[in-house]
């Protein structure tokens, strides 16, 4: 990012000499996001974060196709973090259904299969928990219909490919894979219709007015480039299963005042897990 902290000040979108620097370095960023998903580059939209995002794939997926729904029959979504843009939604006569989830946070694909009516026009999960880390089995609905998720906790760490999950829409954020924070983009699958959240010039192919930021742009695509080579994550996923096998269980005798430790082996561990 720090060429572009003292250069390259044009704006990447007014088609003049002084914006080409910043147009390359903007284009480059996006074929950088799309090479992880492995989509194309005219699929990607940058926006401000993660959240902005999940508004956009949300938002604007109600109000493109909200001739195809009622009041009724709503569309529907699932997953708590989505609320709030939900709740809006509602304000303006949508029905959402939140479906629920087991201890685990996992999402019963038959039970968003039973949800689905024909007027339905989105589903939305985020694909992995980030509290518990549960990876969603998003692959099993993708084909019903509009899915959209959320793989902020999980672009970098576990294959993200778009058409291997099968979803029409993905989120990304920035500063969950090295990139600065402020910035995000969300995968749009080609064809797909969707209204801006907001209007103004025909920026990122008409689906984001305003003048896009290189900075933050070549950041999040450095952060992709990083993230793509999954291998070191193999790594942090075997040091992972070895802290997991040798916690110390500690006790304090308060007869002695000692301390005893022990360390489960592997067998051990996965034996009472």
């Amino acid at each position: 990012m720090r060429p572009y902290l003292d250069g390259a000040f044009g704006n990447p979108s007014s088609g003049h000499w002084a914006s080409m620097p910043a147009k390359a370095a903007l284009e480059k960023a996006r074929s950088q996001v799309a090479a992880l998903l492995d989509c194309a580059t005219d699929e990607i939209v940058f926006t401000s974060g993660g959240s902005e995002a999940n508004n956009l794939a949300i938002k604007g997926t109600f109000f493109a196709l909200r001739h195809k729904a009622s009041t009724s029959s709503p569309p529907r979504s699932s997953i708590r973090p989505f609320s709030p843009p939900c709740r809006f939604l509602e304000q303006l006569g949508a029905a959402v259904t939140y479906v629920p989830v087991d201890s685990t946070g996992r999402v019963d694909p038959e039970d968003v299969r039973c949800a689905i009516t024909p007027r339905t026009i989105l589903i939305s999960v985020m694909h992995a928990n980030n509290e518990v880390g549960t990876i969603q089995p998003i692959y099993c609905a993708g084909a019903w219909v509009r899915f959209h998720t959320d793989a902020a906790q999980s672009v970098g760490k576990i294959a993200t490919k778009v058409d291997t999950l099968g979803v029409d829409l993905l989120t990304i954020a920035g500063h969950k894979l090295y990139a600065p924070k402020g910035v995000g983009a969300l995968y749009v699958r080609g064809g797909l219709g969707l209204e801006p959240l907001i209007h103004g010039a025909g920026h990122e192919h008409g689906r984001r007015a305003g003048t896009e930021s290189a900075l933050l742009a070549v950041g999040l695509g450095a952060g992709c480039a990083l993230t793509g080579d999954l291998v070191p994550m193999a790594r942090v996923h075997v040091l992972r299963d070895r802290t997991r096998c040798r916690r110390v269980s500690a006790t304090v005798s308060h007869s002695t005042g000692t301390l005893s430790t022990a360390f489960p082996t592997r067998s051990a561990f996965r034996s009472s897990a």
